[in-house]
């Protein structure tokens, strides 16, 4: 049952209840299922019928997870996988073959730009970067063996913004898939299928497990897609166990209040950081000085949880801040109740060269804050400290 209105969506979509009645829903820590019949069996292995089978290919917890993000994205279908990195590569190898090209906004996140440049290229399948501000050079970049555009948006950590109902609009024109990683907006703050995205890419990981706890990801689309990709997934394993897709699911139910929160703290501390004389630039989607604002605001409900910055002086500038920060937490991952700091150019995007980092924006002195759920006082304070210490 699909209700009108994303929370309760998101905690009211629940397995079937058992006998016993529970009000939470259990956790199934089981590798295999069994079979009423030896009929009922091969039905099941024919997809004659629906059930679980085995945990690697499905299992109720996965499968409770999925109908809610299903919900919340307006999608058909998905999989869980046992990684955000894992979800973006199946949504890639499952659907591309040796003389496929791929197009991707230049700015993505360092794993992701290595499976483009070093790992899909071993069978054949060629990529063309464009630039995510340059709307223009995306047509002019589309080859006849084209098959796929992937992009992030806002994507990690320019927090740049492409306009989706443009590339939609694009994508079907040339019959391309269209493939959007949502991980740094959620589907509480945009929903990229809405805008005729065909697939739509989750790092579970992050804003929507919300408190650094478990590793996920997942992949959502429409029906026929998603049945190729569940094909791949199935015969190569990137399963997500229960436990975690147990956990995922009861964190989907706080998303919405979640997010809200990042987001207001992360807009009063961009606007405030705009204010120091020690920052060279602020950069955050719903700020006034953001190049997309505009754009921003009309395909997002809010500007998300991360702001980036570049402290005057370049690295070693950057260097003394991190090191100065007290409370805040010096960490590459992001999405967590509590306020992480980051320096892509030495942690998450340190496997792209010095050109490719500049290309993106990506400077020695930029700094990466994924913005917790502390007070914003005490957010401020911290990093106030920090960056009056390390002037």
């Amino acid at each position: 049952m699909s209700y009108e209105n994303f929370e309760t969506n998101a905690i009211r979509t629940q397995v079937e209840q058992t006998e016993f009645r529970e009000h939470s829903v259990p956790l199934y820590l089981t590798s295999s299922f069994t079979f009423e019949s030896a009929e009922q069996g091969r039905a099941l292995f024919a997809d004659e019928i629906a059930g679980n089978i085995y945990t690697r290919f499905s299992n109720p917890n996965n499968s409770e997870l999925i109908e809610k993000l299903c919900l919340l994205e307006g999608t058909e279908d998905g999989i869980a996988t046992a990684s955000g990195m894992a979800a973006m590569f199946v949504s890639m190898a499952a659907l591309l073959q040796s003389g496929d090209h791929i197009i991707a906004s230049r700015s993505v996140f360092g794993s992701t730009h290595q499976i483009l440049t070093m790992i899909l290229p071993k069978w054949g399948i060629s990529h063309t970067y464009v630039d995510i501000t340059e709307p223009e050079k995306w047509e002019a970049a589309i080859q006849p063996n084209t098959k796929m555009i992937f992009l992030e948006t806002p994507s990690n950590p320019a927090l740049d913004i492409i306009d989706l109902e443009w590339l939609g609009k694009l994508t079907k024109k040339h019959k391309l898939i269209l493939n959007v990683d949502n991980c740094f907006a959620t589907p509480y703050l945009q929903t990229p299928a809405k805008y005729g995205a065909d697939i739509v890419t989750h790092s579970a990981t992050k804003f929507i497990d919300g408190q650094g706890r478990t590793i996920g990801g997942a992949i959502l689309g429409n029906k026929d897609l998603i049945k190729q990709i569940r094909f791949f997934a199935r015969h190569t394993g990137p399963a997500m166990s229960p436990f975690n897709a147990w956990v995922l699911s009861k964190s989907l139910e706080t998303l919405a209040v979640r997010m809200e929160r990042h987001c207001q703290n992360a807009l009063e501390l961009a606007t405030y950081l705009e204010t120091l004389p020690q920052i060279s630039k602020v950069k955050y989607p719903f700020l006034p000085s953001h190049p997309q604002h505009d754009l921003a605001k009309r395909q997002m409900r809010l500007g998300g949880g991360v702001v980036t910055f570049e402290l005057k002086g370049g690295l070693e500038q950057g260097k003394k801040f991190l090191d100065a920060l007290k409370m805040c937490s010096l960490t590459a991952n992001l999405g967590d109740v509590r306020t992480t700091a980051t320096h892509p150019a030495s942690m998450t995007h340190s496997k792209l060269k010095e050109e490719e980092r500049q290309a993106v924006g990506i400077t020695a002195g930029l700094v990466r804050i994924s913005v917790g759920l502390e007070n914003i006082k005490d957010i401020i304070a911290d990093i106030t400290q920090a960056i009056q210490h390390s002037s």
